[in-house]
């Protein structure tokens, strides 16, 4: 897949999606929104796609929504009557918040990693992913609030889960920044590297473990636990019964029952 902002490659089972405007510190610009919605599509109805790691190329991984767009947005939405504006740019929000949203629709599991800076928008994105890992030099922060906004594609909603409504609030109200450290203590990120190539290493190794598992109860799981995410524990022991009924008895069942403890690793159809 050929993307204007995004590297995107295929190897192993491993989808690699890399934010790649380096030279804007790849910032969020509105063609970068619109990719990663399509990308993320791509890896979830290709077969062969059974994990995505979505990373950042160049200084950091990404300083945020581009400022140049949020300056043209006028423009976008202008209209003499002011609701009929207004109901365009709910609209644009709605949109973006979509791009996102992109990640958690797809069924295979994202691993976001993070090295440099991962501002605004960025929190939007990885709050989103399956995981998060970031090498030492990483750092974060919920900048909306220091450019006179409410941060409004994501993070306010997901954030509280991750790490705590406390310690969220803190930094949607503060916008300070957070490193390495102090994200791993929070559970911001599961783990930290020591370099930005040791965190590729790290990433890669766990996106290839997650693909060498059965596809279909991978992107089981993951619909399971994004289901009782926001549900009651009640209702999510009625979906998962009622999708294992549908999905338990399948090749990869007894594939994984053949191999059994210390035979051969099985292999999975994609």
């Amino acid at each position: 897949m050929q993307f204007e902002t995004l590297g995107v490659s295929l190897e192993r089972h491993v989808a690699s999606i890399t934010l790649n405007r380096p030279d804007k510190a790849n910032a969020m610009n509105l063609q970068m929104w619109h990719d990663i919605r399509s990308a993320f599509r791509w890896v979830d109805s290709t077969p062969q796609a059974r994990v995505a790691m979505l990373a950042g190329e160049g200084k950091c991984f990404t300083a945020g929504i581009d400022l140049h767009m949020m300056m043209g947005m006028g423009g976008t939405i202008a209209d003499d009557c002011e609701g009929r504006m207004r109901e365009k740019l709910r609209a644009v929000i709605l949109d973006l918040q979509d791009c996102l949203t992109a990640l958690e629709r797809c069924r295979k599991p994202v691993l976001a990693a993070v090295h440099g800076a991962c501002i605004g928008g960025g929190m939007d994105l990885i709050a989103c992913a399956d995981m998060r890992y970031c090498s030492s030099d990483a750092y974060f922060s919920i900048k909306e609030i220091d450019i006179g906004m409410v941060a409004d594609v994501g993070t306010l909603q997901r954030l509280p889960r991750l790490i705590g409504e406390g310690m969220a609030r803190e930094l949607a109200y503060t916008g300070r920044r957070v490193d390495a450290a102090e994200a791993r203590e929070m559970g911001l990120v599961n783990r930290v590297f020591g370099s930005r190539e040791a965190l590729y290493e790290g990433v890669g190794e766990i996106a290839a473990a997650i693909a060498a598992k059965s596809p279909l109860s991978i992107r089981g799981s993951k619909e399971m636990m994004n289901y009782a995410r926001d549900h009651s524990v009640a209702d999510g022991l009625n979906y998962v019964a009622t999708w294992n009924a549908a999905m338990l008895m399948s090749d990869d069942l007894q594939q994984a029952l053949m191999a059994g403890p210390g035979g051969p690793a099985p292999t999975f159809r994609d």
